[in-house]
Formats: structure tokens, sequence, C-alpha cells
């Protein structure tokens, strides 16, 4: 039966896993924030489009590169997750939800693919290779 734990029977495996899980999941995050930076304007009218004021752009962009680079260190990492995980499906209602448009189909699904992805990073915790590891051992000793 070892199919059935082919990772999470492997200490090793299962903490390169989690690594590689939180790379994934902060990068687009990471990306898009400095992407909003870059192209503040648009993106204000982009939000205003669907009925945000621009003035929340500004946390928005924090939230991505703040909670993106938690995530990819591992620090905060539950709690960050869950948030990335309602922020997900948030995006995907308001700037997504027009099904009968195959890109906006697609993207739609892939936040909420990735809120998937960050309630089981979640639920497992940031791992071994993480700043939470580091401060728990630190709090235990």
């Amino acid at each position: 039966m070892k199919l059935f734990t082919l990772i999470s029977a492997q200490p090793h495996l299962q903490n390169i896993s989690t690594l590689l899980a939180r790379i994934g999941l902060s990068a687009i995050f990471l990306l898009t924030g400095f992407s909003k930076i870059e192209f503040f304007d648009a993106t204000a009218q982009y939000m205003a489009s669907v009925g945000l004021p621009e003035f929340l752009l500004p946390f928005v962009i924090a939230f991505e590169i703040v909670g993106g680079l938690f995530i990819l260190l591992g620090f905060l990492t539950q709690l960050t997750a869950i948030a990335f995980a309602g922020f997900s499906l948030v995006s995907a209602l308001l700037f997504h939800f027009q099904l009968d448009d195959q890109m906006q189909f697609l993207m739609f699904y892939k936040n909420i693919a990735m809120a998937g992805g960050f309630l089981a990073l979640a639920s497992v915790g940031a791992g071994k290779i993480s700043l939470d590891q580091l401060v728990l051992k630190r709090s235990q000793a």
C-alpha cells in the first residue's frame, strides 16, 4: 500500500514537496503584485470596471507581495494560506465569472484550483523547510 503514502511516508519527500508547493503558490502572487505596481493605472481601471475603488489597489498589492513572501518563506503559513484561499475565491467571483468566455472560464477555475491548493497547504502547514518550523523549534527550546 505504499502507493497511497508515496510522499507522506517519506519525510524528506514530504518536506521537499511542501517547499515546492509553497514556491509554486507564492510565485503567481509575487509576480502579479509587482505587475500591478508596473501597470498601476490599468489595474485600477480594471478594478473600477467591477465596481471596486482605486484606493484598494495598494492594499491588494501589499497583500499579494507580503503574503506571497510569507508563503514562500513559510511564515504564518496556515493563516496566510487561508487568507489567500479566500482572496482567490473572491477574485474568481469578482473578476472571472464570465463563464461563457473561454479565457474567463479558465481564469475562474484557475482561481478555484489555487484556493484548493492553499487550503491543502493550510491543512499540512509549511513543512520543516520553513520559518514556521524555525519559530516552533525556538519556542519549544
